[in-house]
């Protein structure tokens, strides 16, 4: 039998440290090999980005991934 897990949801602080480094979505998205629309998808939370790409953006800012990701859970 299954168990009643909660939903996940994934959120991000991309946007902030983009604009800490002051980076448009178009050179963070050059720097990192992705397109803007990927950018943008990723900051407004409708994309998650995959394991390796979360990887390039950590490392590109130097941090860890649960820096720039995290979890929430949503009760259902």
């Amino acid at each position: 039998m299954a168990k009643n897990l909660p939903q996940l949801t994934i959120v991000n602080r991309l946007n902030v440290l983009r604009a800490e480094r002051r980076l448009t979505q178009e050179q963070l998205a050059k720097d990192i090999g992705v397109t803007r629309a990927t950018i943008v998808a990723i900051e407004g939370g409708g994309y998650n980005p995959s394991l390796e790409l979360a990887f390039r953006v950590a490392r590109y800012f130097d941090t860890d991934i649960n820096t720039i990701f995290s979890v929430q859970e949503e009760k259902q």
